[in-house]
């Protein structure tokens, strides 16, 4: 996956016909880390406030050099910041507007998994 080297700008207007290239890349980078449910699962434990690797681990039941990997992605994106205390090393989520991305999405396609299983019980 290439590295996000920062989220789009602020006022970044992807409805503009317009876009440049570069912007069209930029906006596909940023939502390409959204797109594997490992990082979507990191970023739903980390809803409610900031934790430890450690406690990520624990509360995904993923193995830590997994974590970690698709940690630093969300951290090059810039969806999660990170900070160390001791040996330890803390995540939190850098923006809580992520979620209202993520709210509107997740409802959207449930709204269609919901349409679909009603044409599928018209049908049968």
């Amino acid at each position: 996956m290439p590295s996000c080297a920062k989220p789009p700008p602020p006022g970044c207007d992807v409805r503009k016909s317009n876009m440049s290239p570069e912007l069209m890349t930029e906006v596909a980078e940023y939502f390409r880390a959204l797109g594997e449910p490992t990082r979507l699962q990191l970023l739903q434990a980390l809803r409610n406030g900031e934790r430890s690797v450690t406690e990520l681990v624990e509360l995904t039941g993923l193995g830590q050099a997994n974590v970690s990997k698709h940690l630093h992605q969300l951290l090059d994106c810039g969806y999660v910041t990170r900070r160390k205390e001791g040996t330890f090393v803390y995540y939190a989520i850098s923006n809580e507007e992520i979620f209202r991305l993520c709210d509107y999405v997740c409802g959207w396609i449930e709204d269609g998994i919901k349409q679909k299983r009603a044409a599928l019980r018209v049908v049968r």
